[in-house]
């Protein structure tokens, strides 16, 4: 089975919000991501709304053909919306108001109880449930103990490590932790950091159905997709369109 790409679209509302406009329109970023054969879209609704707002996510409930996930805090305010919303699948994150992006796992050992109540409430009300942990063995066995379906790894140091050179040692730290977690029959996912050069290490362990990748496509997508929207705009530059009235 090939592994799933599920896009993260939550710059393309960071640039949007930067602005205070309505452009870019992630949902038309997710209709174009469908397109071009992504299998799943990611966003994280934050509780400082700093890029997604509540209608992006009740619109895109509504526009995703494929499925949607939503990143999301365990607090209860999080969990309402979820069920009022009802995405096809939430991944409960960590969550810190001074953080840029997400810094690593939660700590499903310390906060069992309260992921636990998430868990059945999401589960309840029909909704799939992931938590992004960190690859650690004793992290991923509290994860099924919870029964939480399934886990979303952390792929943040092997990123990170990517770049000096000594990435082995969290890839197999990776390789080891899938292993774990799909024998104790949990779903496993990963995501965070992961580029074009450095995904191929992930995209070879076996037990990972699916990926979730944001940064870096949209990141080169402004760059190979500008060309085409400057010359859209000097077309239109050469030969305007006659306004009514006019």
């Amino acid at each position: 089975m090939a592994m799933r790409l599920a896009v993260n679209i939550d710059h393309i509302a960071t640039i949007r919000q930067a602005r205070k406009t309505d452009e870019p329109d992630p949902v038309a970023a997710a209709v174009l991501c469908e397109l071009a054969g992504a299998q799943g879209i990611t966003v994280h609704l934050r509780g400082d709304r700093r890029h997604m707002q509540d209608r992006d996510i009740e619109v895109l409930q509504k526009t995703v053909g494929t499925h949607l996930n939503v990143e999301m805090a365990a607090t209860s305010e999080m969990i309402r919306i979820a069920q009022t919303i009802k995405p096809y699948r939430v991944t409960l994150v960590p969550e810190r108001t001074d953080e840029v992006t997400t810094e690593g796992g939660l700590d499903v050992v310390l906060h069992s109880g309260n992921l636990e109540r998430a868990v059945r409430q999401l589960l309840d009300s029909r909704i799939d449930v992931s938590i992004f942990v960190d690859p650690d063995i004793e992290q991923i066995r509290h994860c099924s103990k919870i029964r939480a379906p399934r886990v979303e790894l952390n792929t943040g140091k092997y990123s990170d490590t990517w770049k000096d050179g000594d990435w082995p040692a969290e890839l197999e730290k990776i390789r080891v932790a899938a292993r774990a977690a799909h024998k104790m029959g949990l779903t496993v996912f990963a995501g965070h950091g992961l580029t074009y050069r450095n995904v191929d290490g992930i995209a070879g362990v076996a037990e990972i159905e699916e990926l979730n990748i944001g940064h870096s496509i949209i990141a080169r997508a402004s760059l190979v997709g500008l060309e085409a929207a400057v010359r859209e705009m000097i077309a239109l530059l050469r030969s305007p369109r006659r306004l009514p009235g006019r």
